[in-house]
């Protein structure tokens, strides 16, 4: 990845066991001066669009897509404010079962469920009683339309249509269905799909983020200055 030859480098203590004395250093690449590029990034975010990954897309084929270069495959990774992109690129789907199967353990345990997620409810001038997709247990309720709008009647927004809900002093999830079960297989899922979007560097300011690049991550003078790509470290301290 070009991305590694951008960033500087660092003196660091020789860990060899070999070596003649304390005072001997190898040069190695700082990837902790990449934290500064992320805030660089945050006080940009007019320079992106909105893009979601499908399946199949890899970084390098998305440079070569919106670049013409597939070496700017950390342009992509770093706009998408990734740290660890084998933990934040999304998987495939066909990949989702195995997942879930070896951190459940079983179908059995995939199946069951991790959460609950309410359905928007509104009563009949339009009002928004119960937002949706919020995050419950199954013990969940709220109170009726008896104790809010006696005279105005609630009506239940899902996937399946609308459907009336009954006048009553409260609705549960148990005996009204206002929120809906999500298993830890679907909720792997979702996870998942959280992933896909993310921002990426308009082809026009491509150079401009280039040349902003080495300035970012360059050293400013300290007492462990050398140059501005080149810093001198301890063993229980890297330069940032």
């Amino acid at each position: 990845m070009a991305y590694f030859s951008n960033l500087p480098n660092i003196l660091y203590p020789s860990p060899h066991p070999d070596k003649i004395s304390t005072g001997e250093f190898i040069t190695i690449k700082n990837i902790f001066r990449g934290s500064k590029l992320f805030d660089y990034l945050k006080d940009n975010a007019t320079l992106f669009n909105k893009y979601s990954i499908e399946d199949g897309d890899r970084p390098d084929i998305l440079a070569e897509q919106f670049y013409g270069n597939s070496r700017y495959d950390f342009v992509i990774i770093l706009t998408a404010g990734m740290t660890n992109i084998h933990n934040e690129w999304p998987l495939q789907d066909y990949q989702m079962y195995d997942l879930a199967l070896s951190k459940y353990g079983s179908e059995i345990e995939m199946n069951k469920i991790h959460h609950y997620e309410t359905y928007e409810i509104k009563d009949s001038k339009g009002r928004q009683i119960l937002p949706p997709n919020l995050i419950v247990d199954k013990d969940f309720k709220i109170d009726g339309s008896i104790l809010r709008f006696p005279t105005n009647r609630f009506t239940l927004i899902s996937q399946a249509g609308n459907t009336q809900l009954d006048d009553k002093n409260e609705y549960t999830v148990a005996t009204d269905n206002i929120a809906r079960p999500v298993t830890n297989y679907e909720f792997e899922i979702e996870e998942n799909e959280k992933k896909r979007e993310i921002d990426i560097l308009r082809n026009n300011y491509l150079q401009l983020f280039l040349n902003d690049l080495k300035d970012v991550l360059r050293y400013s003078k300290s007492s462990q200055y050398i140059n501005g790509g080149l810093a001198a470290t301890t063993i229980d301290k890297l330069t940032n």
